[in-house]
Protein backbone atom coordinates (compact mmCIF):
# COMPACT_ATOMS: atom_id res chain seq x y z
CA UNK A 1 0.00 0.00 0.00
CA UNK A 2 2.71 2.30 0.98
CA UNK A 3 4.74 1.77 -2.38
CA UNK A 4 1.37 2.71 -3.99
CA UNK A 5 1.05 5.83 -1.96
CA UNK A 6 3.84 7.75 -2.26
CA UNK A 7 3.81 7.97 -6.82
CA UNK A 8 -0.15 8.92 -5.65
CA UNK A 9 0.52 11.88 -3.86
CA UNK A 10 3.69 12.61 -6.32
CA UNK A 11 0.92 12.75 -9.53
CA UNK A 12 -1.84 14.23 -6.90
CA UNK A 13 1.13 17.56 -6.78
CA UNK A 14 1.85 17.31 -10.17
CA UNK A 15 -2.43 17.62 -11.28
CA UNK A 16 -2.65 20.17 -8.82
CA UNK A 17 0.00 22.14 -10.46
CA UNK A 18 -1.50 21.27 -13.87
CA UNK A 19 -5.19 22.77 -12.47
CA UNK A 20 -3.92 25.78 -11.06
CA UNK A 21 -1.94 26.96 -14.10
CA UNK A 22 -5.10 25.71 -16.15
CA UNK A 23 -7.40 28.03 -13.88
CA UNK A 24 -4.84 30.97 -13.64
CA UNK A 25 -3.25 31.14 -17.08
CA UNK A 26 -5.83 29.31 -19.36
CA UNK A 27 -6.64 32.39 -21.21
CA UNK A 28 -3.07 33.01 -22.48
CA UNK A 29 -2.25 32.13 -25.98
CA UNK A 30 0.03 29.14 -25.15
CA UNK A 31 -1.45 27.44 -22.20
CA UNK A 32 -0.89 24.16 -22.64
CA UNK A 33 2.34 24.72 -23.45
CA UNK A 34 2.70 26.59 -20.01
CA UNK A 35 0.61 23.70 -18.53
CA UNK A 36 3.97 21.28 -19.61
CA UNK A 37 6.54 23.28 -18.42
CA UNK A 38 4.22 24.05 -14.66
CA UNK A 39 4.48 20.18 -14.86
CA UNK A 40 7.77 19.70 -15.73
CA UNK A 41 8.98 22.17 -13.02
CA UNK A 42 7.49 20.27 -10.45
CA UNK A 43 8.33 17.03 -11.68
CA UNK A 44 11.90 18.64 -11.39
CA UNK A 45 11.17 19.58 -7.63
CA UNK A 46 9.81 16.16 -7.00
CA UNK A 47 13.17 14.83 -8.32
CA UNK A 48 15.85 17.22 -6.55
CA UNK A 49 14.01 16.59 -3.09
CA UNK A 50 14.32 12.41 -3.68
CA UNK A 51 17.95 12.69 -4.86
CA UNK A 52 19.80 15.68 -2.51
CA UNK A 53 17.59 15.89 0.57
CA UNK A 54 19.89 12.90 1.55
CA UNK A 55 22.89 14.99 1.47
CA UNK A 56 21.34 17.28 3.88
CA UNK A 57 19.67 14.71 6.64
CA UNK A 58 22.08 11.88 6.00
CA UNK A 59 24.34 13.03 9.10
CA UNK A 60 22.22 14.02 11.48
CA UNK A 61 20.31 10.18 10.55
CA UNK A 62 23.71 8.03 10.36
CA UNK A 63 24.82 9.44 13.42
CA UNK A 64 21.52 8.00 15.07
CA UNK A 65 20.70 11.64 15.87
CA UNK A 66 17.11 11.63 14.81
CA UNK A 67 14.57 9.16 13.12
CA UNK A 68 14.46 8.93 8.87
CA UNK A 69 10.79 10.20 9.43
CA UNK A 70 11.93 13.31 11.70
CA UNK A 71 14.58 14.16 9.59
CA UNK A 72 12.26 14.09 6.45
CA UNK A 73 10.24 16.79 8.48
CA UNK A 74 12.61 18.51 9.04
CA UNK A 75 13.80 18.87 5.76
CA UNK A 76 10.58 19.38 4.60
CA UNK A 77 10.15 22.11 6.76
CA UNK A 78 13.01 24.11 6.31
CA UNK A 79 13.91 23.26 2.38
CA UNK A 80 10.01 24.59 1.29
CA UNK A 81 11.73 27.99 3.89
CA UNK A 82 14.87 28.74 2.14
CA UNK A 83 12.78 28.27 -0.92
CA UNK A 84 10.27 30.81 -0.31
CA UNK A 85 12.68 33.07 1.52
CA UNK A 86 16.06 33.50 0.10
CA UNK A 87 15.40 31.28 -3.19
CA UNK A 88 14.91 34.26 -5.22
CA UNK A 89 18.90 35.14 -6.60
CA UNK A 90 19.55 31.75 -7.91
CA UNK A 91 16.72 31.75 -9.62
CA UNK A 92 17.44 34.68 -11.95
CA UNK A 93 21.16 33.29 -12.63
CA UNK A 94 19.62 29.57 -13.85
CA UNK A 95 17.22 31.80 -15.42
CA UNK A 96 18.99 34.27 -17.82
CA UNK A 97 22.41 33.86 -16.74
CA UNK A 98 23.63 30.80 -18.28
CA UNK A 99 22.56 31.45 -21.96
CA UNK A 100 21.50 34.88 -23.70
CA UNK A 101 17.91 35.19 -25.00
CA UNK A 102 18.86 37.57 -27.10
CA UNK A 103 21.34 35.54 -29.07
CA UNK A 104 18.43 32.47 -29.65
CA UNK A 105 16.33 35.23 -31.41
CA UNK A 106 12.68 34.42 -30.68
CA UNK A 107 10.86 34.00 -28.11
CA UNK A 108 9.47 30.58 -28.95
CA UNK A 109 13.52 29.46 -29.12
CA UNK A 110 13.84 30.62 -26.00
CA UNK A 111 10.72 28.62 -24.82
CA UNK A 112 11.50 25.42 -26.52
CA UNK A 113 15.31 25.35 -25.34
CA UNK A 114 14.20 25.72 -21.31
CA UNK A 115 11.55 23.56 -21.47
CA UNK A 116 13.99 20.80 -23.35
CA UNK A 117 16.41 21.34 -20.55
CA UNK A 118 14.28 20.79 -17.61
CA UNK A 119 12.55 17.99 -19.20
CA UNK A 120 16.47 16.62 -19.57
CA UNK A 121 17.52 16.96 -16.53
CA UNK A 122 14.30 16.15 -14.93
CA UNK A 123 14.99 13.07 -16.37
CA UNK A 124 18.25 12.36 -15.91
CA UNK A 125 17.66 12.88 -12.04
CA UNK A 126 14.64 10.18 -11.71
CA UNK A 127 17.01 7.94 -13.56
CA UNK A 128 19.49 8.37 -11.05
CA UNK A 129 17.58 8.36 -7.94
CA UNK A 130 15.92 4.90 -9.40
CA UNK A 131 19.82 4.01 -9.04
CA UNK A 132 20.10 4.87 -5.80
CA UNK A 133 22.77 7.39 -7.63
CA UNK A 134 23.52 11.05 -5.57
CA UNK A 135 24.48 13.40 -8.31
CA UNK A 136 24.18 17.09 -8.44
CA UNK A 137 21.05 18.92 -9.37
CA UNK A 138 22.81 21.81 -10.34
CA UNK A 139 25.27 20.30 -12.69
CA UNK A 140 22.45 18.70 -14.10
CA UNK A 141 20.13 21.56 -14.91
CA UNK A 142 23.02 23.84 -15.92
CA UNK A 143 24.54 21.21 -18.56
CA UNK A 144 20.77 20.76 -19.90
CA UNK A 145 20.48 25.07 -20.13
CA UNK A 146 24.10 25.14 -21.70
CA UNK A 147 23.27 22.58 -24.15
CA UNK A 148 19.88 23.15 -25.25
CA UNK A 149 20.86 27.16 -25.76
CA UNK A 150 23.75 25.56 -27.85
CA UNK A 151 21.51 23.29 -30.02
CA UNK A 152 19.47 26.14 -30.67
CA UNK A 153 21.81 28.82 -31.08
CA UNK A 154 25.43 27.80 -31.82
CA UNK A 155 28.15 27.96 -28.67
CA UNK A 156 27.83 32.04 -28.83
CA UNK A 157 24.59 31.38 -26.94
CA UNK A 158 26.01 30.31 -23.82
CA UNK A 159 27.63 32.87 -21.25
CA UNK A 160 31.03 31.62 -21.13
CA UNK A 161 31.66 33.87 -17.82
CA UNK A 162 28.55 33.15 -15.99
CA UNK A 163 29.47 29.68 -16.97
CA UNK A 164 33.39 30.19 -15.59
CA UNK A 165 32.01 31.09 -12.43
CA UNK A 166 29.50 28.35 -11.81
CA UNK A 167 32.36 25.65 -13.00
CA UNK A 168 34.29 27.39 -10.60
CA UNK A 169 31.99 26.58 -7.70
CA UNK A 170 31.94 23.22 -8.12
CA UNK A 171 35.83 23.08 -7.14
CA UNK A 172 35.56 25.56 -4.86
CA UNK A 173 32.45 23.96 -2.50
CA UNK A 174 33.58 20.90 -1.91
CA UNK A 175 37.63 21.97 -0.97
CA UNK A 176 36.00 24.18 1.05
CA UNK A 177 34.18 21.77 2.90
CA UNK A 178 36.25 19.67 3.43
CA UNK A 179 38.53 22.01 5.01
CA UNK A 180 36.44 23.61 6.70
CA UNK A 181 35.31 19.60 8.41
CA UNK A 182 38.63 19.09 8.73
CA UNK A 183 39.26 21.95 10.53
CA UNK A 184 36.43 21.43 12.89
CA UNK A 185 36.63 17.94 13.48
CA UNK A 186 40.42 19.00 14.62
CA UNK A 187 38.91 21.04 17.10
CA UNK A 188 36.59 18.97 18.35
CA UNK A 189 39.41 16.35 18.82
CA UNK A 190 41.47 18.40 20.31
CA UNK A 191 38.90 20.50 22.55
CA UNK A 192 36.87 17.40 23.40
CA UNK A 193 37.99 14.23 23.08
CA UNK A 194 41.62 14.35 23.73
CA UNK A 195 40.73 16.09 27.40
CA UNK A 196 40.48 14.32 30.53
CA UNK A 197 37.24 15.79 31.49
CA UNK A 198 35.31 14.95 28.56
CA UNK A 199 32.08 15.78 29.87
CA UNK A 200 33.52 19.48 30.80
CA UNK A 201 35.29 20.09 27.19
CA UNK A 202 31.94 18.93 25.75
CA UNK A 203 29.76 21.29 27.88
CA UNK A 204 31.87 24.38 26.77
CA UNK A 205 32.40 23.09 22.60
CA UNK A 206 28.65 22.00 22.70
CA UNK A 207 26.79 25.29 23.30
CA UNK A 208 29.90 27.48 20.87
CA UNK A 209 29.06 25.33 18.39
CA UNK A 210 25.38 26.00 18.59
CA UNK A 211 25.50 29.87 19.18
CA UNK A 212 28.05 29.51 15.83
CA UNK A 213 25.48 27.78 13.80
CA UNK A 214 22.69 30.33 15.30
CA UNK A 215 24.91 33.30 14.23
CA UNK A 216 25.60 32.44 10.38
CA UNK A 217 22.15 30.98 10.40
CA UNK A 218 20.42 34.89 11.60
CA UNK A 219 22.44 36.86 9.27
CA UNK A 220 22.08 34.85 6.13
CA UNK A 221 17.86 35.16 6.72
CA UNK A 222 18.73 38.73 7.71
CA UNK A 223 20.32 39.70 4.55
CA UNK A 224 18.59 37.15 2.10
CA UNK A 225 15.15 36.48 3.73
CA UNK A 226 14.29 40.71 4.65
CA UNK A 227 15.90 42.20 1.64
CA UNK A 228 12.64 42.68 -0.08
CA UNK A 229 11.18 44.67 2.89
CA UNK A 230 14.63 46.34 4.19
CA UNK A 231 17.91 46.06 2.44
CA UNK A 232 20.62 45.91 5.59
CA UNK A 233 23.65 46.46 5.63
CA UNK A 234 26.13 43.65 6.25
CA UNK A 235 27.48 44.56 10.14
CA UNK A 236 23.92 44.89 10.94
CA UNK A 237 22.82 41.50 9.49
CA UNK A 238 26.38 39.92 11.71
CA UNK A 239 25.48 42.21 15.00
CA UNK A 240 21.73 40.55 14.63
CA UNK A 241 23.02 37.33 14.45
CA UNK A 242 25.66 37.75 17.43
CA UNK A 243 22.87 38.91 19.44
CA UNK A 244 20.63 35.56 18.60
CA UNK A 245 23.57 33.95 19.03
CA UNK A 246 24.21 34.81 22.65
CA UNK A 247 20.51 34.25 23.49
CA UNK A 248 21.20 30.65 21.97
CA UNK A 249 24.02 30.29 23.63
CA UNK A 250 22.80 30.73 27.41
CA UNK A 251 20.01 28.42 26.43
CA UNK A 252 22.10 25.45 24.56
CA UNK A 253 24.05 26.01 27.73
CA UNK A 254 21.96 25.41 30.46
CA UNK A 255 20.05 22.30 28.71
CA UNK A 256 23.71 20.78 28.29
CA UNK A 257 24.47 21.28 31.83
CA UNK A 258 20.82 20.02 32.92
CA UNK A 259 22.32 16.95 30.77
CA UNK A 260 25.43 16.24 32.00
CA UNK A 261 24.46 16.43 35.43
CA UNK A 262 24.95 12.55 36.89
CA UNK A 263 25.93 11.85 34.00
CA UNK A 264 28.92 8.80 33.40
CA UNK A 265 32.14 10.68 31.30
CA UNK A 266 31.81 7.50 28.58
CA UNK A 267 32.59 8.82 25.16
CA UNK A 268 28.93 7.46 24.14
CA UNK A 269 27.74 9.74 26.48
CA UNK A 270 29.71 12.84 24.94
CA UNK A 271 28.78 11.96 21.84
CA UNK A 272 24.70 12.21 22.66
CA UNK A 273 25.89 16.03 23.93
CA UNK A 274 25.92 16.76 20.10
CA UNK A 275 22.61 15.61 19.35
CA UNK A 276 21.31 19.05 18.92
CA UNK A 277 23.99 20.02 16.75
CA UNK A 278 23.53 17.70 14.40
CA UNK A 279 19.84 18.56 14.48
CA UNK A 280 20.71 21.91 13.84
CA UNK A 281 22.99 21.55 10.99
CA UNK A 282 20.82 19.88 9.39
CA UNK A 283 18.00 22.16 9.51
CA UNK A 284 20.14 24.85 8.14
CA UNK A 285 21.71 22.75 5.33
CA UNK A 286 18.32 22.25 4.42
CA UNK A 287 17.27 25.94 4.52
CA UNK A 288 20.29 26.73 2.53
CA UNK A 289 19.67 23.96 -0.45
CA UNK A 290 16.41 24.69 -0.82
CA UNK A 291 17.09 28.42 -1.14
CA UNK A 292 20.01 27.20 -3.87
CA UNK A 293 18.75 24.31 -5.43
CA UNK A 294 14.91 25.95 -5.80
CA UNK A 295 16.44 27.66 -9.11
CA UNK A 296 17.39 23.78 -10.70
CA UNK A 297 13.07 23.56 -11.15
CA UNK A 298 11.79 27.12 -10.96
CA UNK A 299 14.35 29.14 -12.91
CA UNK A 300 13.45 27.40 -16.32
CA UNK A 301 9.79 27.62 -15.88
CA UNK A 302 10.21 31.48 -14.34
CA UNK A 303 12.22 32.14 -18.13
CA UNK A 304 9.23 30.35 -19.76
CA UNK A 305 6.55 32.06 -18.04
CA UNK A 306 7.97 35.43 -18.72
CA UNK A 307 8.18 34.89 -22.40
CA UNK A 308 4.79 33.24 -23.06
CA UNK A 309 3.08 36.05 -20.95
CA UNK A 310 4.54 39.10 -21.47
CA UNK A 311 7.42 38.08 -24.25
CA UNK A 312 10.12 39.10 -21.86
CA UNK A 313 13.19 37.21 -22.17
CA UNK A 314 16.25 38.98 -21.46
CA UNK A 315 14.94 41.87 -19.38
CA UNK A 316 14.25 41.91 -15.29
CA UNK A 317 10.81 40.79 -14.89
CA UNK A 318 10.29 40.08 -11.31
CA UNK A 319 9.40 35.99 -10.53
CA UNK A 320 6.23 35.36 -10.76
CA UNK A 321 4.46 34.36 -7.19
CA UNK A 322 3.14 31.11 -8.06
CA UNK A 323 6.05 29.66 -9.26
CA UNK A 324 8.43 29.53 -6.06
CA UNK A 325 5.51 27.35 -4.29
CA UNK A 326 5.89 24.74 -6.93
CA UNK A 327 9.47 24.48 -6.17
CA UNK A 328 9.06 24.79 -2.43
CA UNK A 329 6.08 22.07 -2.35
CA UNK A 330 7.33 19.63 -4.78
Amino acid sequence: MQNLLKPAVAIAFLAAVACYVKFSFGGLEHATLLIFAAVVGGYMALNIGANDVANNVGPAVGAFAISLGGAVLIAAIFEASGALIAGGDVVKTVKKGIIDPLVLGDGNSYIWAMTAALLGAAIWLNLATALGAPVSTTHSIVGGVMGAGIAAAGWGAVNWASMAAIASSWVISPLLGGVIAAGLLLVLQRRVYMQADLLGAAQRIVPLMTALMAWAFTAYLVLKGLKQIVKLELWVALLIGAVVAAAVYSLSRRQVLARVTGMDPTRDNVNLLFTVPLIFGAALLSFAHGANDVANAVGPLAGIFDALNSGATAGEVAIPRWIMPVGAIG
